[in-house]
């Protein structure tokens, strides 16, 4: 989604839970102690140590930490985040009209693409085409941050260290089963990757090779990035033939991708305009 109109998906769970998360925890791994020590190099040296020990492999460490820095940036923005008070008739008027003809003719250019994914996973064309806008204006607007090198910075940090720590780590099984390479991933600051902007945790358990090249490529293949995308919401439940009116079971299911229930009502909006558009 846009940075600069809403808080990331992810960051809406994330910012619950940091008063709790920037406590020390009883068992906690020994290098947490070390997070915004003032040795960064120190903590990326501790945490390539761990990620041996969880199994990736050196050459996907290597690859993908191989000089990683501090992004002072990318902490800036992270102590900077505006709260978001739009009402939905604000947001979605903002929204949705400017990309109401692009999604109708995406419908279209991937028609039977989007029909073998309802197929598959339930979850019709225009709720997928909604979100795919909303996230990056249909993959213009993905971010140009270094992935793993906002990751790291965020996991040094201690406000939120157990939790990006673990997103870090899942960004390095992407690159180790060959999804990505390190150069590829760029995003949004918080770390949130690819067309529809998924964090490497929600990467690694959704991401789906759609149009069967061998890779689960959600930067540059469509297929890939709506049924990936389609994929996450059937987890949650996604109802297959119903509704996602607010209050329905599939408007819940929306609200696991978005929280915010202003951007969820207007990933609904969006839906059903581009369900009735020429």
């Amino acid at each position: 989604m846009e940075q600069d109109l809403l808080t990331p998906r992810f960051l809406f769970r994330a910012l619950a839970i940091s008063a709790v998360l920037a406590l020390p925890l009883p068992g906690a791994p020994a290098m947490a102690a070390t997070c915004g020590s003032g040795n960064f190099q120190a903590w990326l040296d501790d945490f390539k140590n761990d990620a041996a020990a969880k199994g990736i492999s050196q050459a996907a460490i290597s690859a993908g930490l191989a000089g990683v820095t501090l992004d002072q940036g990318v902490l800036s923005r992270d102590r900077s985040q505006r709260v978001f008070n739009q009402s939905f008739e604000e947001f979605s008027g903002r929204m949705v009209p400017p990309r109401l003809t692009r999604g109708a003719n995406m419908m279209k250019q991937y028609g039977s693409v989007l029909g073998r994914i309802e197929e598959s996973y339930g979850v019709p064309g225009e709720v997928l085409v909604a979100i795919w806008g909303l996230e990056t204006d249909y993959g213009v607007n993905v971010g140009k941050f270094p992935t793993i090198r906002s990751l790291a910075t965020l996991a040094y940090d201690c406000r939120r260290s157990e939790e990006f720590r673990a997103q870090l780590m899942d960004a390095l099984r992407i690159v180790e089963r060959g999804d990505l390479a390190p150069s590829e991933m760029r995003g949004a600051w918080a770390g949130e990757l690819g067309q529809t902007q998924f964090m490497p945790s929600s990467y690694i358990k959704y991401a789906v090779d759609f149009d069967g090249n061998g890779r689960r490529d959600l930067l540059r293949s469509a297929p890939d990035v709506l049924a990936s995308t389609a994929n996450y919401l059937a987890s949650y439940g996604w109802q297959r033939g119903k509704d996602w009116e607010p209050g329905s079971a599939n408007f819940a299911v929306i609200q696991q991708w978005n929280k915010s229930e202003v951007y969820a009502k207007t990933i609904g909006y969006f839906a059903s305009q581009l369900a009735h558009a020429p």
